[in-house]
C-alpha cells in the first residue's frame, strides 16, 4: 500500500510544488541528485571515478509531450557527453537515457521521433567513447522501447536495454534480448503495475529477479545487475562464480546515495560498480521513485523536511 502511495505521490502536483520549494529538502535530494548542471555532474563522476565507481548519467525528466523540449533534452545529453570528454572521463561514465523524455510520448510520430534522437544519443556517445543505456518505464511502452534499442543497436552495438524483474513478460525478454555483444541492467521495476502484468508481493519479485539474473549471467549478454539487496548481490556473486564469469565481464548497479559503503566494498573486491546519477530540475518524480521503492528511505526524506540543521 505504502509503494502504491508513494509512487501516486509522484505525480501529485500540489505535494510537488511543496516538497520542491521547501529548502528544507535540500539536504535529502542533493544525497540522491549530482545536481542541475552539466559541471555538477563532471565533478559527481570525479568525486566516484576517484573511488573506483563508474557511473551511468541520467537527466531527470520523462513524458515529454512538446518536441522543443525533447530537443533540449537531447542537446544537454551531448553537452554531458562532451563534458565527459574534455574532463577525460568517458571511461568511467555512460549516459542513461527514458525514451519518453525525447519524444516517445508525441502521439503517433513519437516512437520515430525518439528513435532518432536515441541515434543522435548514441552517435555522440560513440564519438566520443562512451556507452548509452534506455531506461524501461511503465509496462505499456516496453514494445516500443525495445523496438527502439533494437533499431539503434543495428548501428550502435554498445545500446544497453534495461528489463524489469517484477513484469511477467521480462523472462521471455532476457531470453530474446541476451546475446553476444548485447548489454541488458535487470532491475526490479519502479513502477506500480497491476498483477496481470507484474509480480506483486516482495518475495515473487525477488525469486523472478533471481532467475533472470541466472540467465543474463549463463548467457553471452553483459549483465548489468542493479539491486542494492545483500542477499541478490550475494547470489549474484555466486551465480557468476557458477557460471566461469570473470569480474569484468558483468557489473553491479546502485543508485547515488543508496548503500555508498557497499558500493565501494564491492569495487575494492574487484567487481565493477556503476552509480546510477541523476542530475537536472526534474527530481521530484525520481525521488518519489526511489521512496516506493524502499520506502525505508521515506525516514531519510520525512527527517529532511522537519529538521533544522
Amino acid at each position: 500500500m505504502l509503494r502504491e502511495l508513494l509512487v501516486s505521490a509522484s505525480r501529485n502536483e500540489t505535494l510537488e510544488k511543496f516538497v520542491s520549494t521547501s529548502p528544507l529538502s535540500r539536504g535529502v535530494v542533493n544525497r540522491f541528485v549530482a545536481g542541475t548542471t552539466t559541471a555538477d555532474v563532471v565533478a559527481t563522476v570525479e568525486d566516484l571515478d576517484s573511488k573506483g565507481l563508474l557511473a551511468t548519467i541520467d537527466r531527470l525528466g520523462e513524458d515529454t509531450l512538446d518536441r522543443a523540449a525533447a530537443d533540449v533534452t537531447v542537446a544537454d545529453y551531448k553537452e554531458v557527453l562532451r563534458a565527459l570528454a574534455d574532463n577525460g572521463l568517458t571511461g568511467a561514465a555512460e549516459v542513461s537515457v527514458k525514451l519518453s523524455a525525447v519524444g516517445q510520448a508525441l502521439g503517433a510520430d513519437g516512437e520515430s521521433i525518439a528513435l532518432e534522437n536515441a541515434l543522435t544519443i548514441a552517435r555522440v556517445a560513440s564519438e566520443v567513447g562512451t556507452t548509452v543505456t534506455f531506461d524501461m518505464e511503465d509496462h505499456t511502452t516496453i514494445d516500443s522501447t525495445l523496438r527502439i534499442v533494437s533499431a539503434v543497436r543495428k548501428e550502435f552495438s554498445f545500446g544497453g536495454a534495461v528489463l524489469q524483474a517484477q513484469l511477467h513478460r521480462t523472462e521471455d525478454d532476457v531470453n530474446a534480448h541476451s546475446y553476444a555483444g548485447s548489454r541488458v541492467r535487470l532491475c526490479k521495476g519502479a513502477y506500480a503495475e497491476g498483477p496481470d502484468v507484474a509480480f506483486i508481493e516482495r518475495g515473487d519479485i525477488d525469486k523472478a529477479y533471481v532467475r533472470n539474473m541466472r540467465t543474463l549471467l549463463d548467457s553471452d549478454a553483459y549483465p548489468m545487475l542493479a539491486t542494492h539487496d545483500p542477499r541478490l548481490i550475494e547470489i549474484g556473486q555466486a551465480l557468476a562464480l557458477r557460471s566461469g564469469r570473470a569480474k569484468d565481464t558483468f557489473e553491479f548497479q546502485m543508485l547515488l546515495g543508496v548503500r555508498p559503503d557497499e558500493q565501494i566494498r564491492l569495487a575494492e573486491l574487484g567487481h565493477k560498480v556503476r552509480i546510477y546519477v541523476p542530475y537536472g530540475t526534474e527530481w521530484y518524480p525520481y525521488l518519489m521513485r526511489r521512496m516506493a521503492e524502499k520506502p525505508a528511505n521515506l525516514s531519510l526524506f520525512l527527517r529532511s523536511l522537519v529538521s533544522k540543521g
